[in-house]
């Protein structure tokens, strides 16, 4: 068994773990979460304690992963995950109306995102996007689709980008 698969993970006070036939559930005061099992995987939970079993003679690259994610589960239902994005050029902004979220990105119309369940957008300055969310994945998905619109270009560097992302900035060619 793998280094990871044999770490505990710890269930903080008020976050649910179930296994069953269906696959594995956490619920937890930011929601609930739930995924399929990995083939020769199974948990076991006692007093507060999360733990990794691999069946005999199963596949044993499946039991990082498999403690990978529900580590991410519990960790999402407890304190919930947040990505932060920047918004870098002249004009560019960025404001809630309802749920969703307007983008002046130098195009010539406005690009409007409605945010998928389970995601909340907030904009606590005119430049800065927060997603917030239980989801990993989901979050991370969220950010770089909001990031895809307009993605920073390498001569000037403006566009949407991660909090504390360097950008390599080219030199200008030269005439």
């Amino acid at each position: 068994m793998s280094r990871v698969a044999k770490k505990l993970i710890t269930l903080p006070k008020g976050v649910e773990l179930k296994s069953d036939d269906n696959g594995i559930s956490v619920k937890g005061p930011k929601g609930a979460l739930s995924t399929h099992h990995l083939p020769g995987v199974s948990v076991v939970v006692d007093n507060g304690v999360a733990n990794i079993q691999l069946a005999e003679g199963a596949d044993h690259k499946f039991g990082g992963t498999a403690r990978a994610l529900l580590a991410n589960m519990v960790k999402g239902v407890s304190e919930g995950y947040e990505r932060k994005l920047e918004l870098v050029g002249v004009g560019y902004r960025a404001s809630m109306a309802g749920k969703a979220l307007n983008l002046s990105l130098g195009f010539s119309h406005p690009v409007v995102f409605n945010a998928p369940e389970g995601i909340s957008l907030e904009t606590p300055t005119q430049t800065e996007i927060l997603v917030k969310g239980s989801d990993k994945q989901l979050v991370g998905e969220v950010a770089a689709k909001i990031r895809g619109y307009r993605p920073p270009e390498p001569y000037k560097g403006k566009g949407v980008r991660y909090s504390g992302e360097k950008i390599t900035l080219k030199e200008a060619k030269k005439a």
